[in-house]
């Protein structure tokens, strides 16, 4: 059987599906910023037409022991190996909306627009609703800028079940990029200092009990 090569792109979910007749096949998989993923896939005779679902992720690139990643994507994962990578194109076709605070530290009045932390950690099968319940109460998140500045949310704090205040990945301030402090910064409404604002936001990181 001659040998082809297929490229082919995912769609804004991170998924795409092909036909293919019984056979052997190899499967890479590369996105800017992470280390490329190949694997061996078998189609056996007779395969159910639903067909084979192979969930693949992403390790991000290193080196030098520095994380690599694309330079203006937002990463969000856990430690059950979801992962998803939104860029600032996708995160503004997101449903944003808009919150007014007062920044502590400029002690200034300030309006964000950004999109919900709850939406963004669906990406990610986050226990949400009435799944935050038990042992999932233990969950938390770690949210990481560029600089390596990490801060912890426990996830009942970003739960719309649990506080009507809600926090959001912001992409703009009074109407106007975020400039230095972007493209994403995170915003905790209720905190009376802003030290949980991380700015240049690059990775939001769930962890389950264990």
């Amino acid at each position: 059987m001659e040998n082809l090569e297929a490229k082919l792109e995912t769609d804004s979910h991170g998924q795409f599906s092909i036909n293919l007749i019984p056979g052997s096949y190899s499967l890479s998989v590369s996105a800017p910023g992470f280390k490329k993923e190949s694997r061996r896939v078998e189609v056996a005779a007779g395969e159910p037409r639903a067909g084979l679902v192979i969930s693949v992720v992403l390790q991000s690139a290193t080196q030098d022991g520095m994380v690599v990643s694309s330079a203006d994507a937002l990463l969000l994962s856990s430690d059950q190996h979801h992962a998803f990578a939104v860029s600032p194109a996708d995160f503004r076709a997101l449903p944003h909306m808009t919150l007014k605070v007062h920044n502590g530290h400029t002690n200034a009045d300030e309006t964000y627009s950004g999109v919900p932390l709850a939406t963004l950690l669906a990406r990610i099968d986050a226990p949400m609703g009435t799944e935050l319940r038990g042992d999932a109460m233990t969950s938390y998140l770690i949210a990481t800028g560029s600089d390596g500045y990490s801060v912890v949310l426990s996830l009942a704090e970003v739960d719309p079940g649990f506080r009507d205040s809600q926090a959001i990945v912001a992409d703009s301030r009074d109407g106007k990029p975020l400039g230095k402090n972007g493209p994403f910064q995170l915003i905790v409404p209720g905190d009376k200092r802003p030290a949980r604002w991380v700015h240049n936001l690059v990775s939001i990181t769930l962890q389950h009990p264990h």
